[in-house]
């Protein structure tokens, strides 16, 4: 763990240095605090949060005041890891200067430090356009929910020949727009390694095997407090789900048959 405050250019050495990258999402300043203190390097404000926040079905319908609302509680409990949002779907496909308007709400109105982008070779200029007036851009291609309904559903990306092509055109092209990190999701795994040797960017993998120069995982699957069940890569590394509702259930109890509060010595 380093005490120093996380950059594009100490990501890029540790890339070099093969020294693996962690994120996680956040969506409010204790979670984002927590994280941070224990030396994840970055922090994603992401879309998720419209299934694992708001209860919606997918990621789709998630707003620009949604995203600006939860980057801004988050960025009040981060001092060193660099905070990155997602821009939501159709805040930025209609043309350079719609993702411009709304990168430039996100970091303006909220205070983290990068915007992250799904899509491959059809926008790439649009990320050129936002780095070259100084916006910090992470990519994101493979398997891209906010698409769920054009895709047909949550399948691994890169199986065929084509697909295979297409997952790397994107990545080839998204890599070269300016991005200081790359995320790789539901990418078959032999070709995820294969992107991260080809491009100077880091990878970030989520169900994309070990070859990635980091990975990334949605907080409350990892801490199985999700309400839908998990993709298959997730491993749960504590049960706060079960924790949670043990807590619940005995104030409840002691409630109910008078324990609590206790009686005045």
């Amino acid at each position: 763990m380093t005490d120093k405050k996380i950059t594009p250019s100490l990501l890029n050495k540790y890339k070099a240095d093969k020294h693996k990258i962690t994120m996680l999402t956040a969506y409010d300043f204790y979670f984002a605090k927590l994280i941070d203190e224990c030396g994840c390097e970055l922090i994603l404000v992401g879309d998720s949060l419209g299934t694992v926040i708001m209860g919606y079905e997918n990621t789709v319908p998630v707003s620009l005041d949604e995203i600006i609302h939860h980057s801004r509680a988050v960025k009040k409990g981060v001092s060193r890891a660099m905070i990155i949002s997602d821009l939501p779907f159709l805040s930025y496909q209609a043309s350079k200067e719609d993702a411009m308007r709304s990168a430039g709400r996100i970091l303006k109105e909220s205070g983290v430090n990068a915007v992250k982008l799904e899509g491959g070779v059809e926008i790439a200029d649009t990320i050129k356009f936002l780095t070259s007036h100084g916006v910090a851009v992470m990519g994101h291609v493979g398997l891209m929910p906010q698409r769920v309904n054009q895709m047909g559903g949550y399948k691994t990306q890169g199986k065929g020949p084509d697909s295979r092509k297409r997952v790397m055109d994107d990545a080839l092209a998204v890599a070269d727009s300016g991005v200081f990190a790359l995320v790789l999701e539901g990418v078959e795994h032999g070709l995820a390694s294969e992107i991260t040797a080809r491009v100077k960017v880091p990878t970030i993998g989520i169900g994309a095997g070990p070859g990635c120069d980091g990975q990334v995982l949605v907080i409350y699957d990892l801490l199985n407090m999700a309400h839908a069940p998990l993709p298959k890569f997730v491993k749960i590394f504590a049960d706060a789900g079960e924790t949670i509702k043990k807590g619940v259930n005995g104030y409840l109890c002691e409630v109910r048959d008078g324990s609590f509060p206790p009686k005045a010595q």
